[in-house]
C-alpha cells in the first residue's frame, strides 16, 4: 500500500478499536468506555497492574455479555464485507454479493430444519442450528456451482440466475416448512431476520477460524482478480490459472459467507454495500479494496447492532433490520447512479 493508504488504514482501524470500546460500554447499565479500557487491560499481562474502577457485576456485563457480542458483530462484517469483495470480482459485478449464489437461502434452509423439526424431535445438541445452516449453505453452492457450468468451465452470468434460481427454490421450502410447522416459528423469524442476539465467546469461537483465516486467504489472493477482470484470455495469458482461481474465490467467499451466516443468522447488505462504497473511496485494486472493506465492514455492523439492540431499548432489533433500512436505500441510489 502508498503512504497514504498506510495512514488510512491505522485511522479505520483505530476507528473500530474506539468503536469497540464504547458499543461495550453502551447498553441498559451504561459503564465508562475508560473501565471498559482499562478492565480489558487488567487482562494483559504485560501491563501490569490496574487499578480497579468498576464493579464485580461490571465486569461479568462486559467480559461475558456484551464483549463477546460486539466481537462477533465487528468479525461478522469484515467477513461477509471480504465476500463480498470475493464475488464482486469474481462475477465481474459490482452489486453481487454473498447471497446471489444462494449461500443466504441455503443457510436459511438448513437453519429452518432444524428449529422447526430437529429440536422438536429432542435431538438437538449444543450447535444444531449453526451446523445446520453451515452445511446448507455449503450445499447450495455446490448445487449453484454445477448447474453454474458450462462446458465444464464456469460462466458468470449462469452463476448469477443459477443463484437466483437456486435461492428461490430455498426460500418456497422454508416458507413451505413454516406452513407445516408452528413449533419455534418466533426462533426461525428471528434467525431469518438476521440477529446477534444471545451470542457469545462460543459462537465467536466457532465463527473465528473460518472468517479470519477465510479473510486473511482473499487478502494473499485478491491481487489475481485485478488480473482477471482484463479477460480470461489475458488473465490466462499472464500465468493465471482462470478456471482454478474462479473455483478458489468461489468456495472460499461461500466459506467465509456461510460461516457468517451460521452464527448471525441472515444479515443482508453488508457484503453488496461496505465494498461498493470502499470502491468508490480507494479504487479497484483488489487488495486494498479487501483490506478496507474488511474494517469498513467491521465497523459498520459494529455501529448497526449498537443501534438494533439500544435504539428501542429494553426491545431489541434484530440487527438485520437495521442493515436493511440502511441497504435499501443505498441500493436504490446505486441504480439511481447507473
Amino acid at each position: 500500500m502508498r503512504r497514504g493508504g498506510v495512514l488510512h488504514g491505522v485511522v479505520l482501524l483505530t476507528v473500530l478499536l474506539t468503536s469497540i470500546l464504547a458499543a461495550s460500554a453502551v447498553g441498559s447499565v451504561p459503564i465508562s468506555p475508560v473501565d471498559v479500557g482499562k478492565m480489558l487491560l487488567s487482562r494483559v499481562p504485560l501491563f501490569g497492574h490496574v487499578e480497579k474502577t468498576w464493579t464485580a457485576i461490571q465486569e461479568v456485563i462486559i467480559l461475558q455479555v456484551r464483549l463477546p457480542r460486539v466481537l462477533l458483530a465487528a468479525l461478522i462484517g469484515a467477513g461477509l464485507s471480504a465476500a463480498g469483495v470475493l464475488f464482486q470480482g469474481i462475477l465481474r459485478n459490482p452489486l453481487a454479493d454473498p447471497y446471489v449464489i444462494g449461500v443466504s437461502s441455503g443457510a436459511s434452509l438448513g437453519a429452518a430444519a432444524a428449529l422447526l423439526f430437529v429440536i422438536p424431535a429432542g435431538w438437538a445438541w449444543y450447535g444444531t442450528v449453526p451446523l445446520f445452516a453451515f452445511v446448507g449453505a455449503l450445499a447450495a453452492t455446490i448445487i449453484v456451482y454445477r448447474v453454474g457450468l458450462v462446458k465444464g468451465r464456469i460462466h458468470p452470468t449462469n452463476l448469477i440466475l443459477a443463484g437466483v434460481a437456486v435461492g428461490s427454490l430455498f426460500t418456497a421450502l422454508v416458507s413451505f416448512m413454516m406452513v407445516m410447522k408452528t413449533q419455534n416459528l418466533q426462533d426461525v423469524y428471528m434467525w431469518l431476520m438476521g440477529s446477534l442476539s444471545g451470542r457469545g465467546w462460543l459462537q465467536l469461537g466457532a465463527a473465528v477460524p473460518y472468517v479470519l483465516g477465510g479473510c486473511a486467504v482473499a487478502i494473499f489472493i485478491s491481487s489475481k482478480l485485478d488480473v482477471y477482470l482484463l479477460g480470461e484470455e489475458t488473465a490466462h495469458s499472464l500465468g493465471v490459472d482462470v478456471q482454478r482461481l474462479q473455483k478458489q474465490v468461489l468456495v472460499l467467499g461461500s466459506l467465509i459467507a456461510a460461516a457468517c451466516v451460521a452464527v448471525s443468522g441472515v444479515i443482508g447488505f453488508v457484503g453488496l454495500m461496505v465494498p461498493h462504497a470502499v470502491r468508490m473511496w480507494i479504487g479497484p485494486k483488489h487488495r486494498r479494496l479487501t483490506v478496507y472493506s474488511c474494517l469498513v465492514g467491521a465497523i459498520f455492523l459494529l455501529a448497526a447492532d449498537t443501534l438494533a439492540r439500544t435504539v428501542l431499548s429494553p426491545l431489541e432489533l434484530p440487527v438485520g433490520i437495521v442493515t436493511a433500512m440502511t441497504g435499501g436505500p443505498f441500493f436504490i441510489y446505486l441504480m439511481k447512479r447507473g
